[in-house]
């Protein structure tokens, strides 16, 4: 095998443990390291990049619907997290306690940031007092702490960086309102930037947030079968602005408590676009969200290296300019066959290529690394057909992730037919389900899966129940999850 194939040979195919593929492409591709903590890890530029961009796309959309951000400590009083019963039995599993500091014992114990609407509710009791401080929309960027059994780069990790969205409002129907504008935001940030295909749906009361009346999520799934929930947003109701006393003074003059919501995503979107889209060449990266959209690597003999540099250069500057994330690689150490796959391995959606013909024809080659299928343009419509080459990738990276998503998305009308499928195939499960939280444990004990929500549109409505047979109440989706 020659030197330019080696770390290809490296990369477990997904076929033979998708776990391990995971776990090598994301070391090899160089987006973290384990650090010295179990079960935290460090983001080493290329991943931090990534959720730069989910940063930034994300935050710009909140904030065009009129939420602002803040920020609130990473420390929250035990005697917080009392004040709502179902809320802190929900997290108490997960939650590291600072007990000492500077020496002495805290009187009371302080807990790590696990989600902070505990905080939030405190802060928003002192903050709100008229119907006119409403509706008040705050997203907070931070890192939460839980402290995770099992852990998984990106996915599920001790500590992880997030947004969560925090907002009162006046009565249910303006929160329920934002509880569905924030799921929808979700949505079109996952299909539209992500390149991932959603499930968007309600979740079931077991699986709902700590302390919410409703949650609803977008479930993706991922290559080898397995769902990623990739955000919620939960409608709240008065339950923390009961606890926390969130009252304002209405239209009427009389004291009403707000209505509350919460929703947030994570990084571990990252780890479930690369588990989305990877193959086993490495990565395969949306153009919207990678850190490098754009390669171009000059190639030739060492004589006419000068020229096609020094061209290769006057493109990357057109490009930069045209707002494209290019990198230039001239190194002449490296062969161009290391470097094309090099690349390909980290994901970069387009290659470029220039050499002397290409110079002489006033063309240049660009190079999809979702097909391979290569590309011969004229120079003076270069950044043209670059940006039309990106669109065209996300496209067929959507495309195919969402045949990947139907394709192995079944409906079952018994548990016996859903282990059946697991047993050989991986993928969800469209089944009815009767509402009984007994019937739903079953699932999970017995195929080990989990309802993922219950869809707003599923392409099939179901009479009865997976379990017991009795009429259905819902139409759920199963699955097994990360």
């Amino acid at each position: 095998m020659s030197k330019d194939k080696q770390f290809v040979r490296e990369i477990t195919p997904q076929g033979e443990d998708f776990s391990q593929w995971y776990i090598d492409v994301i070391k090899k591709a160089d987006l973290m390291s384990y650090s010295p903590v179990r079960g935290c890890m460090v983001f080493k530029p290329d991943g931090y990049e990534i959720w730069e961009n989910i940063q930034r796309e994300l935050d710009k959309r909140f904030k065009e619907t009129g939420h602002r951000n803040a920020y609130f400590p990473l420390f929250i009083p035990e005697s917080f997290f009392q004040k709502e019963k179902e809320h802190v039995e929900g997290f108490n599993p997960e939650l590291p306690w600072v007990t000492e500091a500077g020496g002495e014992k805290l009187e009371e114990r302080l807990a790590i940031r696990p989600t902070s609407e505990t905080m939030i509710g405190h802060m928003y009791a002192e903050w709100i007092n008229s119907y006119r401080d409403l509706p008040l929309l705050i997203n907070q960027w931070a890192n939460v702490v839980r402290w995770e059994k099992r852990t998984l780069p990106f996915l599920r990790t001790t500590e992880f960086l997030w947004q969560e969205g925090h907002t009162a409002h006046e009565d249910e129907e303006d929160a329920r309102r934002e509880t569905m504008q924030m799921l929808e935001i979700y949505r079109d940030f996952a299909e539209n930037f992500l390149a991932m295909p959603v499930i968007i749906g309600q979740k079931t009361p077991s699986e709902k947030f700590a302390g919410a009346v409703d949650t609803f999520s977008i479930e993706a799934m991922m290559k080898d079968g397995k769902a990623v929930q990739a955000g919620t947003s939960h409608y709240l109701g008065t339950n923390f602005a009961v606890a926390f006393d969130i009252k304002y003074l209405n239209r009427e003059n009389q004291h009403q408590f707000v209505h509350t919501t919460s929703w947030g995503v994570s990084t571990r979107l990252i780890g479930a676009t690369i588990m989305a889209h990877g193959d086993d060449r490495g990565l395969a990266l949306p153009p919207k969200v990678a850190p490098t959209q754009v390669i171009m690597i000059p190639i030739g003999p060492p004589k006419t290296r000068e020229q096609v540099v020094a061209r290769t250069d006057e493109l990357f500057a057109e490009l930069k300019q045209a707002g494209v994330r290019v990198r230039v690689d001239d190194r002449a150490d490296l062969s161009p066959g290391w470097k094309f796959n090099e690349y390909e391995m980290r994901g970069v959606p387009i290659r470029v290529e220039l050499g002397p013909r290409d110079m002489e024809n006033g063309q240049i080659v660009l190079v999809s690394r979702i097909t391979g299928e290569k590309k011969i343009v004229q120079q003076v419509n270069f950044v043209q057909e670059v940006q039309q080459l990106l669109e065209e990738i996300h496209q067929e990276m959507f495309n195919r992730a969402k045949q990947h998503l139907e394709e192995h998305l079944i409906t079952v009308d018994t548990l016996d037919e859903f282990k059946q499928y697991l047993e050989t195939n991986r993928g969800f499960a469209l089944a009815g389900w009767c509402g009984s939280e007994a019937c739903e444990a079953q699932v999970k004990e017995e195929a080990g899966a989990t309802s993922r929500n219950i869809p707003f549109s599923p392409r099939e409505s179901k009479e009865t129940c997976l379990v017991c047979g009795d009429k259905a109440k819902h139409t759920v989706v199963f699955g097994k999850s990360y």
